[in-house]
């Protein structure tokens, strides 16, 4: 006889087994891109691995408490009550001559530099959560649609994790996009929706791209994981080097803090400009997203002129209050002795990338 819990656990079965097939997950990499993947020296024991040994959650704690204080644990001003502060510049008239830099929240932007046009983790469809309603943006931050951006020339994305790629966005983007540059195996979702192959740049870490004769791209690490459903790291995660003749710009991703910062540094730096992850961290997880304190040893490890700390601002996905990232960032570079310059503007400000003089407010004082 079949029980009613039995009844209730087969619907449920059947119902979570219908809602995977749904596009937004992807489709995991296969045939040559597999055997492609297989050869990277970051492919290990069936999956993609870190520089450094990188557990998921650090020594001490469990599933269950990091569980309970995610879902749990009430924490004060996790959403804000206010509307965020933003600015709406027109991308549409942009001249193409200017250098800028335009930020729509978390860690989505857009950059004009020797007259490209990049788009870098583009998320416009106000959910970061493949369970609709459940990861929403804050209120204020979702005035930019795909219809406010001109064509983009080159559309990076770091790794697949939902806040970063994002199917509705992506979807949207398809007939403004020329050409997607990623990391390796991500572009197997991208042909599963419909983008050209030859339009699809994927790379492993420390490779080159020679964009034009004004503009070169390397890949390079980050500390974090991958993948979109219940299968981890099947495609690789990286951060960005883009230089151009005069002007370099590190771009982040995901990280937590480690060696890779100071080779970065090292082999690239000193960068213009360095946007690095600050931002949805918690001590449980800080292998795989910097603390505030790991964001001034990794600027100061990339030999950065100037910071903008991103991952903040629009998606509450860590027990802390929304502004404690920019609130604690600013306060230990203060107190550093020898504080970097921070680039902080509000959503949608347009930063002159080459304007070192530019000055930022501290906007999110004084909203609740």
């Amino acid at each position: 006889m079949i029980t009613p819990l039995l009844i209730i656990v087969l619907v449920l079965g059947i119902v979570l087994y219908f809602f995977l097939q749904h596009p937004k997950f992807g489709k995991a990499p296969s045939g040559e891109r597999l055997a492609l993947i297989q050869k990277s020296p970051q492919f290990k024991n069936g999956k993609f691995e870190n520089q450094n040994f990188t557990p998921e959650l650090v020594e001490g704690y469990g599933y269950s408490k990091v569980l309970y204080d995610f879902l749990i644990k009430k924490v004060d001003r996790k959403i804000p009550s206010d509307l965020i502060p933003s600015v709406k510049t027109n991308l549409l008239a942009l001249s193409p001559e200017k250098d800028a830099l335009v930020w729509f929240g978390h860690s989505s932007y857009f950059i004009q530099l020797e007259g490209k046009r990049f788009l870098i983790d583009p998320v416009f469809s106000g959910n970061v959560s493949p369970v609709p309603g459940t990861a929403k943006a804050f209120k204020g931050t979702d005035i930019y649609t795909v219809e406010d951006l001109p064509e983009i020339d080159y559309l990076l994305i770091t790794h697949d994790h939902y806040d970063h790629l994002d199917y509705e966005t992506i979807m949207q983007l398809k007939p403004k996009t020329r050409k997607v540059i990623c990391s390796l195996g991500v572009g197997s979702h991208f042909e599963f929706w419909g983008f050209a192959n030859e339009n699809i740049i994927e790379k492993d870490w420390f490779e080159k791209i020679e964009l034009d004769q004004n503009l070169t791209l390397y890949t390079t690490p980050s500390r974090h994981f991958s993948g979109r459903s219940f299968k981890r790291c099947n495609t690789l995660w990286s951060s960005f080097v883009l230089e151009a003749r005069d002007f370099k710009m590190y771009l982040g991703g995901d990280s937590g803090y480690d060696t890779h910062f100071k080779e970065i540094g090292t082999q690239f730096g000193p960068f213009d400009i360095a946007l690095i992850d600050n931002g949805q961290y918690n001590p449980a997880w800080k292998y795989i997203h910097n603390l505030p304190e790991d964001v001034i040893k990794a600027m100061q490890d990339l030999t950065a002129k100037r910071v903008f700390p991103v991952h903040s601002s629009k998606f509450s996905l860590a027990p802390h209050s929304w502004d404690e990232p920019l609130k604690k960032v600013t306060e230990l570079n203060d107190l550093s002795g020898n504080p970097i310059p921070l680039i902080t503007p509000m959503i949608g400000e347009l930063v002159e990338l080459k304007n070192e003089k530019q000055p930022f407010q501290q906007w999110w004082k004084g909203i609740k």
